[in-house]
């Protein structure tokens, strides 16, 4: 086993698990996960059927991620955050056939108590607000808050928020990195 997985993990037979990988305490991943390597899954987590997780995603506590849910490589997942994958859930009537899909790009970052409704994308490097309710589609490098969430700015990889002189450039001051705002969108500046 190239993973380590704590003995209260429940990991279903048919699973995908990358070397390097760690489960925690009571974490239950089901059948036909893939789960890429270097991710660290926490304690209490459910992975539903045919959830993908990229290459070096953190999942922290407590946190759902149901069928649809595609995480790329780097994403984090705060504590308690989760996704939907109906839209319109009824006791009395079965829609497994129903399931959206929801995607969270390369090296997004989603707060604890965050919710995720089904069939909207995070985008690349997003950064989402602790508590914060996302209901339509999060563009590159957006750093959105609130319920509804909306935008209140733009984040850098690094995570720092991003201040844009009237050029639409912006440096991070980690990284040094720049960044450029046209349109509506935040590029990387090559």
């Amino acid at each position: 086993m190239s993973y380590t997985a704590h003995p209260t993990a429940v990991i279903d037979e048919g699973c995908s698990i990358g070397e390097g990988t760690r489960i925690w305490h009571f974490s239950h991943i089901m059948p036909g996960c893939t789960i890429g390597p270097g991710c660290n899954i926490g304690q209490n987590v459910v992975i539903s059927p045919e959830v993908r997780l990229g290459r070096n995603v953190k999942v922290q506590n407590n946190v759902s991620i149901y069928t649809g849910v595609e995480c790329e490589d780097d994403v984090f997942l705060g504590p308690s955050c989760v996704f939907t994958n109906v839209i319109n859930p009824r006791s009395a009537v079965n829609r497994r056939g129903a399931y959206q899909r929801t995607i969270v790009k390369q090296g997004a970052s989603i707060g604890a108590n965050a919710t995720i409704v089904c069939g909207h994308d995070i985008g690349r490097y997003a950064f989402i607000g602790a508590g914060a309710v996302v209901t339509r589609e999060v563009p590159d490098y957006a750093l959105v808050v609130g319920n509804p969430a909306r935008r209140t700015g733009w984040m850098s990889e690094f995570g720092h928020k991003l201040a844009f002189d009237p050029d639409g450039l912006a440096t991070c001051p980690e990284s040094g990195e720049r960044y450029q705002l046209k349109n509506g969108a935040v590029s990387k500046v090559l």
